[in-house]
Parts: structure tokens; sequence; C-alpha cells
């Protein structure tokens, strides 16, 4: 194996790359989780926003409206999820997990005629001058702009949690709904508005796998991250600014993972394939050893149903 093959810059980008989808769907499932929902459909979100963004790029060739239409996918399930669990009160963890075999169901009958097509989306920010420093200009502006916006996201996210009477609000709803109702705030229109939220952001992070890091349209493309950006999401503890760090840290192991493959390691390429997911499961072992950190970082009403007494 000769690791001087590997180019440190090369890497850094592509772990920015990967993580990026990671982080939209962390950051949408936090704001879920902070209102008191448990959504496990975020898988199915992302492969149905994976499928409407590559389809509308290829029709389009617009990031800009692959990216909205991701986000619209996501949405437009999460607003199911939102209906069938905030109004007809159905169990969470259940309607999620159908969601997610729903929206899997729904891209690969969509994708069909889609399968093996590539894309030619132009998404780089080449900025003159400052693209063609050494070494940060490309790690550092020769990004898309979703990449952008996504830290951007991150920022706005914990300024909306932290600092905006609207995010207090929502994390009231979250730690206590009960009470929340008798001081007159509208528990389940803060919650569907964080679904809708959250399944557009995984959504935008399943149209960016699709579009921009792999701009190849496969069935199951998107392998399970959604069930790591539910992980990364207890890995964060509820916080953005970790939720940013947990993204980059399984961005990693799943780029180290591609390249060791690549380099030829006496590894089977299975069990390589497998590091991502093993990583995750250790991830939360570890963290849940601790239950009663966990109680005291998880929202005290997370996948409480909310029963609205007039």
């Amino acid at each position: 194996m000769d690791l001087s093959a590997l180019n440190p810059a090369d890497l850094a980008f592509s772990l920015i790359v990967a993580a990026t989808p990671l982080l939209f769907a962390a950051l949408g499932e936090l704001v879920v989780e902070k209102s008191g929902v448990l959504n496990l459909g975020v898988e199915g979100m992302m492969i149905l926003g994976a499928i409407g963004g590559f389809a509308t790029a290829h029709g389009s060739g617009s990031l800009a409206l692959a990216a909205l239409a991701g986000a619209g996918a996501g949405a437009l399930l999460a607003a199911l999820f939102a209906l069938m669990t905030q109004y007809l009160m159905s169990n969470q963890v259940a309607t999620g997990l159908a969601l997610t075999l729903f929206g899997l169901g729904v891209a690969s009958l969509v994708g069909q005629g889609y399968a093996g097509q590539t894309l030619q989306v132009s998404a780089r920010l080449d900025i003159p001058g400052l693209t063609d420093i050494p070494v940060i200009g490309r790690l550092l502006f020769g990004h898309d702009p979703l990449v952008y916006l996504s830290l951007v996201a991150t920022a706005l996210v914990w300024w909306f949690l932290n600092r905006s009477r609207a995010g207090l609000i929502l994390r009231a709803v979250g730690e206590n709904h009960e009470a929340a109702h008798a001081i007159g705030y509208p528990v389940r229109l803060v919650r569907v508005s964080a679904i809708l939220f959250g399944g557009a952001m995984a959504g935008l992070g399943g149209a960016y796998l699709a579009v921009v890091q792999t701009p190849l349209w496969v069935e199951g493309m998107t392998a399970g991250r959604g069930w790591i950006a539910l992980a990364i999401v207890v890995f964060a503890a509820w916080r953005p600014w970790r939720a940013l760090l947990g993204a980059y840290v399984f961005g990693g192991v799943t780029i180290v993972q591609l390249n060791l493959q690549a380099l030829g390691v006496a590894i089977e390429s299975q069990y390589l394939s497998m590091a991502p997911y093993l990583v995750t499961i250790l991830v939360l072992v570890v963290i849940s050893a601790d239950r009663a950190r966990a109680r005291l970082d998880a929202p005290a009403c997370l996948g409480k149903p909310f029963y609205a007494s007039s």
C-alpha cells in the first residue's frame, strides 16, 4: 500500500463534500427533535430529495432548482408524517419507519428511467485570485454554494434555538408540551413547522448527494445516510455546532474507507464498506452508556404524543 498516493488536500476537500448531506439532514432532525418529535423517516426523505433533485437537475441543469426540488420532496413526505403523528396520532416510531420504506419505494419507481444516468451540473464557486491559492484556496473558496449554505444553516439554527423567541417556544414545547399548551403556545403548529423544516433539510441533503457529491442516479444511493444523520443528532447532544463536528467526523470515516479500498488495502471491501455504520453503532453505544447524561441532554418530551385538552 502506497500512502504517498494520498493527497491530504484532496482528502480534506472530499471530506467536506461527504459531510455536507449529513449535516443538512442532521440539522433538520435536530430541530425536529428539539420540538419533542422523533422522526425516523429521515432516510426516506433524503432519498425522495435525491430523486427530486436529480430529476430536476437532469431536466434543467440548474443546481438551485435541484436544491429547491429536493427540499420540496423531503418536505412533502414530512407533511405526511406530520399529518399522521400530530393529527391522526399514529405512533411516531412506526410512522417514521413506514415512511422510510415508502420513500425508498417511490424513489425506486421514479428513478427507473434515470438508472445509470449522470449529470453535468456546474456547481463550484471559482473565485479568481482566491481559489488559486495553494492548498487552502481550493479548500476555502472552491466549493459549491450548498457547502457554504450548510455552514450558514448551522449558525442560523444555533441562533434560532438559543437567541430567538420562536426558538425558545420550540424548546419549551419539546421540554414540556403540556405546560407550553397551558400558557397558550400552539404546540401542534410548532411541531408541524419543525417537521416540515426537518423534511426540507433532509431532502436538500439528498439532492446534494445526487447532484453534487455523486452526480449519478443509483437505486438506494443514500445507503443509510439518514440513519447516520439520526446518530449524529444524538452524538451532538442536540447542539448545532456539535452536529457540524459529527457530520465531518462521520464524513471523514466514509472518505477514509473509500480511499483505503482504492489503495487496495488487504481487507475485504465489504468490511471497509461497513466501517461508517460500525462507527455509528459504537458511538451510540458509548453515548448510551451514560444514561443519566443522555436524559439530561435529550428533550424531555421527545417521542411523546401530545393530546390537546381544549
